[in-house]
């Protein structure tokens, strides 16, 4: 799961952002409206965690602005108001919770697992693509129901293409799904390729099917 978080409390955003990651999850952070407002217009994001009173503007704002423009991510609002006011606003809008500080990080990571499979799984806990069964919250993944080892990286590229299925998935958004901001350090998504090439040998050893499609020069589909 790739998330944001928009903190303007510094000692707070970094306690959810290695939360998060120690749980698995790809975790950014912006601590402003105009730095948060880029990542979210540029970058895909599953999950987008929005404290409301930011230093330079509102992120209500940038709540309206992810609705406006159909980004697809789950919202939850995080903030030290407990008004009635703001959470009806926020609900409004298009958040899907509304946490109020302060909150254990432990309630937060269920709430956004549960946003997660709402919109992803449909309310499941596991998603299936004929013999691949995936279950995100044990990290595990079943071929023919038999459990097969991998590693951080192949789980992540195998369920981001069955997520994303017979949507063509371009090699910048697959290594970008997986590096988060450490991608701008790279001028090469040649690193992509072994991870691949282990997880097609795993699968096949299972007696999976390859489902992974190269398309010439811009990425792959994963599909029938």
């Amino acid at each position: 799961m790739k998330i944001l978080v928009i903190e303007d409390n510094i000692e707070l955003l970094q306690d959810i952002k290695h939360f998060m990651e120690a749980q698995g999850n790809i975790c950014e952070v912006a601590h402003d409206y105009k730095s948060a407002f880029m990542k979210v217009v540029i970058f895909p994001y599953d999950i987008l965690i929005v404290d409301i009173t930011l230093p330079d503007g509102s992120g209500l704002d940038i709540i309206k602005e992810v609705k406006q423009k159909n980004i697809d991510a789950g919202i939850i609002i995080i903030s030290a108001k407990n008004a009635i006011g703001d959470k009806i606003q926020g609900f409004e809008i298009g958040a899907d919770d509304y946490l109020t500080k302060p909150f254990y990080l432990a309630e937060l990571n269920a709430r956004i697992k549960a946003i997660y499979r709402r919109k992803v799984y449909k309310g499941s806990n596991e998603i299936n693509f004929n013999e691949i069964k995936i279950k995100p919250d044990n990290y595990e993944v079943f071929i023919n129901d038999k459990p097969i080892n991998l590693t951080k990286k192949e789980f992540s590229i195998i369920h981001f293409f069955v997520v994303n299925k017979n949507r063509l998935l371009t090699k910048e958004a697959i290594a970008e799904h997986l590096w988060g901001d450490h991608i701008e350090m790279t001028d090469s998504f040649n690193f992509i390729y072994p991870h691949l090439a282990n997880l097609r040998k795993k699968i096949a050893k299972f007696g999976g099917k390859d489902y992974i499609k190269s398309i010439y020069n811009v990425g792959y589909k994963f599909g029938e």
